[in-house]
């Protein structure tokens, strides 16, 4: 906490005694409204495009969106505000919503003393970081709904999470009354924690060189396994995040030094994922968390942003430990994704509801009567041993479809072969599916968001290199094209948001940082230069209009952005690796591909602004993403160039290989690159395995091409 959070005033104080913020589970709530009910009460969020914001246009809450509006009227009427952040999949605001939110006693009080503003964090990530900074430095933990009590210039002194009715009307009595009696002391803690939230993010820019080597990385990963759970995969303890970019980075750490402790660390969490109750072993697709530290029980939303992810680390697990059953997570989950969260011109939603009926799960867990009524009697002795099935359930009387055991365990016990159970599994899968489907589904948060979908982009790109299956390249190419279309703007500039035909909202960092990473990956499968020519052209408008050359990193939010009471810097890898680290390996891949060297310059810059803290943290897992280009600017990676007619064919399956840190280019013709200047001989196709612009003789030959590359 920073120095000055010890001077805030003693009111502060009480009330974070008093109230203090309790971390939201983060569940789903249901979405869908019925148009033709005719409501008592219209609010100002009638007009927005939001599902979230929707939700609450129908309160007796006066809710206004995000805008100039609700502060000039705060101002008008000497008013404070309430800053209310959620989401559609989180159950907690759902509950709020209900308990005070719905009620006309707590509305008209609301309403009399205070402007209330409802805030989407997924569309208004900017606006989420500063209120959730605010409630960090308040009380030390955050969470969602996130309830901040605001001067009328948005200057917080009061933040925390869910509050129960009687909580939250007992914190506005106080505060209507401190506004009468103590306004002064709430300016001066306004103006206090404002300041905390500007100096949060300062960076002092490193002029001095750093050299990144291979002592560095190991002492950060002897750190790193200290985090790892040897027993049931992810960090240890609970809740249990999936956190994909760690492995990605502890895979690639893994095989270039032969850390079979790291690899143990992939396989393991892999398995546990893939066998777990997090995953759907019906439909496909992850939950967001576990909240118990063995995987089983899961807050049943599922994000689109998780998915994308893991099918990325799936699809490069697969082609390193070649297990089949993260070939079956990879296939199921994306016909999960295409099935529920593609719209019809291959955008692709954002989260799926965790309740149906009012109840969280209800849509995927299973009775063992349920079961025994649908097959036959041997079918599901088979299907309940498999998966955990009790009589008295595995989780609170009832049942969540996960595998404790492994095939050949569950075979010897019921004295069958591995592929007659596999068989008679199926089987069954097909019919309780089909049955699972006749329930009242879970409600779909259907805008579309830029960053995230950037992020299943990629997940496709990597299924495809992984399984050679053409239709995840035709998805993926129908998806980029659809940002394009309807996301991307001539000038490179990006929108954040998509629904009903219309955008929104100006596009942040992690937009742009996204679809850089995706297009060049793009560029990379395909070998069309098209895709990398528009990453390069994102580059560029992110640069000129995100980044300070002063510090040397990258602001969140645009110069060409309203002013919020601070501008913010997105630093830390967490469930979504950081904007400004995926900026980073960005501007090193790109810089590498078209031989920039202002752009590898900008990308060490960046690096060893952040290396203190990475070095010298007890938790490097935050900082994975980091240590992706800390490990790249130690071990150079290959620069690999395939020239000539079946350039193609020879890379696909060059990439179904783990090819650990290694840039892919080429094509039919030597095109524009410089890297692959010189390299076409006419009628042969020809690889040539380069590292540094210096290039080993040319084969060929794939499997030599690989050997080439350790």
């Amino acid at each position: 906490m920073s120095p000055f959070m010890k001077h805030l005033c003693s009111i502060t104080y009480l009330l974070c005694f008093l109230f203090l913020c309790q971390a939201c589970t983060n569940k789903n709530n249901n979405i869908s409204k019925q148009d033709h009910v005719k409501h008592k009460y219209n609010n100002a969020l009638v007009n927005e495009s939001s599902p979230y914001l929707l939700q609450h246009a129908h309160n007796p809450v006066n809710w206004y969106p995000w805008g100039d509006e609700a502060m000039q009227k705060a101002k008008d009427e000497n008013k404070l505000l309430i800053i209310s952040v959620g989401y559609a999949a989180c159950h907690w605001c759902h509950v709020m919503e209900h308990e005070s939110f719905e009620n006309e006693e707590v509305a008209a009080k609301m309403n009399e003393h205070f402007i209330s503003i409802k805030v989407d964090r997924e569309e208004r990530p900017d606006v989420d970081d500063i209120y959730m900074t605010a409630c960090n430095l308040i009380s030390g933990r955050g969470g969602w709904p996130l309830n901040a009590i605001a001067l009328a210039d948005g200057q917080p002194f009061f933040a925390g999470t869910y509050f129960p009715q009687d909580q939250w009307m007992d914190i506005l009595d106080q505060i209507i009354k401190m506004k009468e009696t103590e306004m002064p002391k709430l300016v001066e803690s306004a103006e206090k924690i404002t300041q905390g939230i500007q100096e949060v993010d300062i960076i002092d820019k490193v002029e001095e060189d750093i050299a990144f080597n291979k002592e560095s990385l190991e002492a950060i990963n002897t750190k790193f396994m200290e985090r790892i759970d040897f027993r049931n995969g992810g960090r240890v303890g609970s809740p249990k995040f999936p956190m994909p970019n760690n492995y990605e980075y502890l895979l690639k750490y893994g095989t270039k030094y032969n850390d079979s402790k790291s690899l143990q660390a992939v396989e393991l969490t892999l398995d546990k994922m893939a066998f777990g109750g997090i995953y759907d072993q019906l439909g496909g697709g992850f939950a967001r968390y576990s909240v118990d530290d063995i995987w089983l029980v899961p807050h049943f939303e599922k994000m689109l942003y998780d998915n994308g992810q893991l099918i990325t680390i799936y699809a490069q697990g697969y082609k390193h430990f070649k297990k089949p059953v993260y070939k079956e997570v990879i296939d199921k989950t994306l016909a999960f994704v295409e099935r529920e969260l593609m719209s019809s011109d291959y955008g692709f939603y954002s989260s799926l509801d965790a309740d149906s009926e009012g109840e969280e799960g209800k849509f995927y867990v299973w009775s063992e009567q349920e079961i025994d009524s649908l097959l036959d009697e041997e079918a599901a002795k088979h299907f309940k041993k498999f998966y955990d099935v009790r009589k008295s359930g595995n989780w609170e009387h009832t049942n969540i479809l996960n595998r404790p055991y492994s095939d050949k365990e569950v075979a010897d016990q019921l004295n069958i072969s591995i592929p007659d159970l596999k068989s008679s599994v199926a089987a069954s899968e097909e019919v309780l599916f089909k049955e699972r489907s006749k329930r009242i589904r879970p409600g779909t948060d259907d805008k579309i968001l830029t960053s995230w979908n950037g992020l299943m982009l990629s997940g496709y790109i990597e299924a495809y290199d992984a399984l050679g299956d053409k239709h995840y390249l035709d998805i993926a190419l129908k998806n980029a094209q659809f940002i394009k279309d309807n996301l991307m703007q001539s000038d490179g500039r990006l929108d954040r948001n998509f629904k009903n035909n219309k955008s929104s909202i100006n596009a942040f960092l992690d937009d742009y940082a996204l679809i850089i990473k995706a297009f060049a990956e793009l560029y990379e499968s395909t070998l069309d230069e098209s895709w990398l020519s528009t990453a390069e052209k994102l580059m560029s408008y992110a640069i000129e209009h995100f980044y300070e050359e002063s510090s040397g990193v990258f602001n969140y939010t645009s110069k060409h952005d309203p002013a919020l009471i601070a501008r913010k810097v997105e630093y830390m890898d967490n469930e979504i690796p950081a904007s400004n680290s995926i900026m980073a390996n960005n501007l090193f891949k790109l810089g590498t591909l078209n031989y920039k060297l202002d752009y590898l310059a900008m990308a060490k810059q960046m690096l060893k602004n952040y290396h203190e803290q990475i070095v010298s943290t007890k938790s490097p897992d935050f900082y994975s993403n980091w240590l992706q280009l800390m490990f790249d600017l130690t071990e150079a990676p290959y620069e690999v160039a395939i020239v000539g007619p079946d350039a193609v064919a020879k890379r696909d399956k060059l990439a179904k290989n783990y090819l650990n840190n290694t840039i892919l280019l080429g094509g039919e013709t030597e095109g524009t690159l410089p890297l692959l200047s010189n390299k076409l001989q006419e009628g042969d196709t020809y690889i040539y395995v380069c590292k540094n612009k210096v290039c080993k003789l040319p084969t060929d030959d794939v499997e030599k091409a690989l050997s080439l590359m350790n």
